[in-house]
């Protein structure tokens, strides 16, 4: 664990470290300066769980405009420690809330791409109305401009990821359009669609924003730009709607009588939309397990976070990905 990455970091990432470890049972390490770690862990009751604390003197800020430079410079921060780990089989896996560049090249520089991996991807889980609730997208900005056999081993790596971490059998995979039919979409699309067809996953075709949410895939396919302003547009309007919602309640007294009793499910819409339940994405094609989650992450995103970390290094998912490329 990362504990110096992220917008409320070491306190929030030392909370969730101690969560993950007594909830999960397992040794969860702790990257840092020594001194602040252990004042964070002075704060709770740690005994009898294992949180070694790795020592790593720099940090790359979450404002770092070139956060591969400092990865570089910086061969004591946080992220390459973890990373250096990763390789060296000290660790399992590798959690950080920190600045996502950062972690990008921390990974590329020390643990290098899965051989025949052409370009890592960010990934994230998305609600949608489906069977289970969510589906799985990426890329959502490792890559702004991509070519047609990227993004079909983003379709590979996340319907491996989706089937064995997320549990959905046979997902079912698409690709972002401006159109469901055929033909429709941009020369990216049109080209890439080819090579989705003869993919070893299954394979439905094009989707639309709004078939995002509407469930209407299990593993949705993009470029890293568009990726990108797809989840801050849903995060933002989400997070609109919400607040909306909440002032008009507030603002008329039987409303707010209703609002009682229909509270049940405003917390399980609540839940639905929360971010905080899987706490990261895998960035995957790199050649180990890396969660990256939000900066602005709480505790319980980074313990859960942790969970998805260990649930990818359970299902053996780089090596599923490894099989599925000839690796």
């Amino acid at each position: 664990m990362d504990a110096m990455g992220g917008d409320h970091a070491p306190e929030i990432t030392v909370h969730g470290a101690v969560w993950a470890a007594r909830d999960f049972g397992f040794q969860v390490q702790l990257i840092g300066k020594p001194d602040i770690i252990r004042l964070e862990l002075q704060k709770h009751n740690i005994t009898g769980l294992s949180l070694p604390i790795i020592p790593a003197s720099e940090v790359i800020e979450m404002d770092d405009h070139n956060p591969a430079s400092s990865v570089k410079a910086k061969k004591d921060c946080s992220m390459v420690v973890g990373a250096q780990m990763l390789k060296q089989g000290e660790t399992s896996a590798f959690v950080t809330m920190g600045n996502s560049g950062g972690a990008l090249a921390a990974a590329l520089l020390h643990l290098g791409r899965i051989r025949g991996i052409r370009r890592p991807a960010f990934s994230t889980v998305y609600p949608c109305v489906s069977e289970h609730g969510f589906c799985f997208v990426l890329d959502i900005g490792a890559n702004a401009d991509c070519k047609p056999e990227y993004l079909y081993q983003f379709a590979l790596m996340g319907s491996a990821y989706t089937e064995r971490v997320l549990g959905i059998m046979n997902p079912r995979v698409a690709i972002v359009s401006n159109g469901e039919e055929e033909g429709k979409g941009s020369m990216l699309v049109q080209d890439t669609l080819p090579l989705l067809k003869s993919g070893p996953f299954n394979f439905v075709g094009n989707v639309e924003g709004k078939d995002i949410p509407a469930g209407l895939a299990d593993v949705v396919v993009t470029d890293g730009f568009t990726g990108n302003v797809v989840i801050k547009l849903s995060e933002g309007l989400a997070k609109m709607l919400l607040d909306t919602i909440k002032s008009e309640i507030k603002a008329r007294p039987l409303a707010m009588a209703g609002a009682v009793l229909a509270k049940p499910a405003f917390t399980a819409v609540g839940k639905m939309l929360d971010y905080r339940e899987f706490g990261g994405g895998a960035l995957l094609g790199v050649n180990g397990v890396v969660i990256v989650g939000h900066g602005r992450s709480d505790a319980y995103a980074v313990r859960n976070a942790i969970r998805i970390a260990r649930q990818a290094v359970e299902s053996d998912v780089i090596g599923v990905i490894k099989s599925g490329l000839g690796a």
